[in-house]
């Protein structure tokens, strides 16, 4: 019980947007591996969930959200990830989900987003905010490596496939993801790259990607997909909508944002 109630001291500290100790975030993410290890790529959720998208650190945005959807554990949800960079609370946006994630493992699903990297944090401010909140990299560090266990889709209630950006021409089936050793740096090509890169797009087949990443996918290899593993939509993140959310190719795919005023748009 102690671990319990240091636990939930600490989720309370963090709520308040408020850092915890060096030591208590190297213990936190000790947890949180021994629990991400057993997700699977693919990872399973039932309804009824509530499903975000990119929250790039922005805790008070988050803060919001749980006070509007109900908070953990009463509500169940599920982060497309994206949940550093850009913001100035990347640090205590991860923590806080992922202090959630160990305490309610069964309520909240954390999925990679393209910025749960190293070499992108480096870039897009997640690196530097640990290093000056913590006065060194070693937050960073323990918070990279759990990126690393983090599962790289979810389906919920076999029906609806959850992925950050979206598809790949190396994977038609849900069992080619289930295959792929997540537990690494993500590539900057192949399969699960393309999973946390690609974007919809209004054409059909396949395009190259300007983000230089991932691939563009047309409605015709979104049907392919769904057909083929027999669900009825895809949810994906990776994209600022201004509405929140917005849907593609006959309600077949659906883009989810959850960072309002990004970057101050």
């Amino acid at each position: 019980m102690a671990e319990i109630s240091d636990l939930d001291r600490q989720i309370e500290q963090l709520r308040r947007c408020e850092l915890i100790k060096e030591s208590e975030v190297k213990a936190l993410c000790a947890k949180a591996r021994e629990i991400l290890v057993e997700e699977s790529n693919v990872q399973r959720v039932d309804s009824p969930v509530t499903v975000c998208g990119d929250i790039h650190g922005q805790f008070y945005d988050l803060k919001e959200l749980f006070r509007v959807g109900g908070d953990v554990p009463e509500t169940n949800y599920l982060f497309m990830g994206d949940f550093v960079d850009r913001g100035f609370y990347s640090v205590e946006t991860f923590l806080l989900l992922l202090a959630l994630k160990v305490r309610y493992p069964d309520r909240i699903t954390l999925i990679r987003g393209n910025h749960e990297s190293r070499q992108i944090t480096q870039v897009y401010g997640f690196y530097d905010e640990c290093l000056r909140k913590y006065g060194s990299v070693t937050v960073w560090r323990y918070c990279t490596e759990i990126f690393d266990y983090l599962s790289l889709s979810a389906i919920i209630d076999g029906k609806i496939f959850c992925v950050h950006g979206g598809l790949s021409p190396s994977i038609q089936t849900l069992d080619q993801i289930r295959t792929i050793d997540r537990k690494q740096e993500v590539p900057h090509d192949g399969p699960m790259c393309d999973l946390l890169w690609s974007d919809p797009e209004d054409t059909t087949g396949w395009g190259v990607s300007p983000r230089g990443a991932g691939y563009l996918f047309g409605s015709d290899v979104v049907a392919q997909f769904n057909a083929a593993n027999d669900i009825d939509m895809i949810c994906r993140a990776h994209q600022l909508v201004m509405e929140g959310y917005k849907w593609h190719f006959n309600e077949t795919v659906l883009t989810v944002w959850s960072a309002p005023n990004y970057c101050y748009r």
